[in-house]
């Protein structure tokens, strides 16, 4: 609470019907309405005096078909595991965080082919996400155009804007790609927009190894994947046997670290260099969702 000073509040999320249709990514898609059945009646906008003369309320519902990683969102620890040996015997495994499956001795999981039995969302929903966010604005550096961004870069940029993080923080990463898409069309943006923006280089392994000794908890950025996305391709010096997204499985199989995508964060950005600040009070629950391996969430800074 010591970083609120002023009291005023910024959302940190995109519309969830946003990006708008499938550029980013061409598996996932907007949310679908679907109706919610009364008696053989849609109940959307629905008089109740047709269930009873006497009633006087008009009622709506609804369904949501919704892709849980479309929009603004948190990856859960079961989102990426890893082909690995975790009992030494020399036979790689399907394991996630901390050596956990996520279905059972059938390949089964809470669903049937779906639903994670262990690390879902909801487990970090139970602790309830709210701790000391840390910004840094990459875009005020490096404009709209793609940046593959190293530690060494990361620091140079920190340094400039006298930003530092600590143990426990959550790092927000402003490349500006939130803005781009807010300025697009509902429908969707235009492809050029794949490769506009800073991304974290998940290859660095330096970079990799400083998340982990800073001591983070989380790192959220306003791009698809805070990392080069494999959306884009593999990448060509993954070697005969690795991850598609290294930053991912660093953070997500080895050390704990929750990822956020698709955030919106143009509007505390700017607000935080005007005021010379960077850091704030984050409020960022996920839906507490078991079996889920990730869940839309809508931010809260709090400055």
């Amino acid at each position: 609470m010591q970083e609120v000073i002023t009291g005023d509040i910024f959302c940190l999320s995109l519309p969830l019907d946003r990006p708008g249709g499938q550029v980013l990514n061409d598996h996932r898609c907007a949310p679908v309405f679907k109706p919610v059945m009364r008696s053989g009646n849609q109940v959307f906008n629905f008089p109740m005096e047709q269930v009873d003369p006497r009633f006087s309320d008009v009622s709506s519902d609804e369904a949501v078909l919704l892709y849980s990683q479309y929009s603004t969102q948190w990856d859960g620890f079961a989102h990426k595991g890893s082909m690995f040996d975790v009992d030494g015997s020399g036979v790689r495994r399907r394991v996630h965080y901390n050596g956990w499956e996520i279905v059972d001795a059938n390949s089964r999981g809470t669903q049937g082919e779906l639903g994670a039995r262990a690390v879902s969302i909801a487990s970090m929903a139970e602790t309830g996400v709210q701790g000391r966010g840390v910004l840094v604005d990459l875009h005020h550096h490096l404009g709209n155009e793609r940046t593959q961004v190293d530690l060494n870069m990361l620091l140079r940029i920190m340094e400039a804007d006298r930003v530092t993080v600590s143990e426990g923080d959550i790092l927000c990463i402003h490349s500006g790609l939130g803005q781009l898409i807010m300025n697009s069309p509902a429908t969707g943006p235009d492809p050029s927009i794949r490769l506009a923006c800073a991304v974290l280089d998940g290859t660095d392994s330096a970079l990799l190894n400083w998340i982990t000794e800073t001591g983070l908890v989380a790192i959220a950025a306003d791009n698809l994947a805070v990392e080069s996305s494999s959306t884009l391709g593999v990448r060509k010096n993954i070697g005969p046997h690795g991850p598609v997204l290294p930053l991912h499985e660093h953070c997500l199989f080895k050390i704990g670290v929750h990822l956020g995508e698709l955030w919106y964060l143009t509007e505390l950005a700017q607000w935080l260099r005007t005021h010379e600040r960077s850091r704030f009070l984050l409020t960022a629950p996920p839906l507490r969702l078991p079996g889920a391996v990730g869940s839309p969430v809508t931010p809260v800074a709090t400055v």
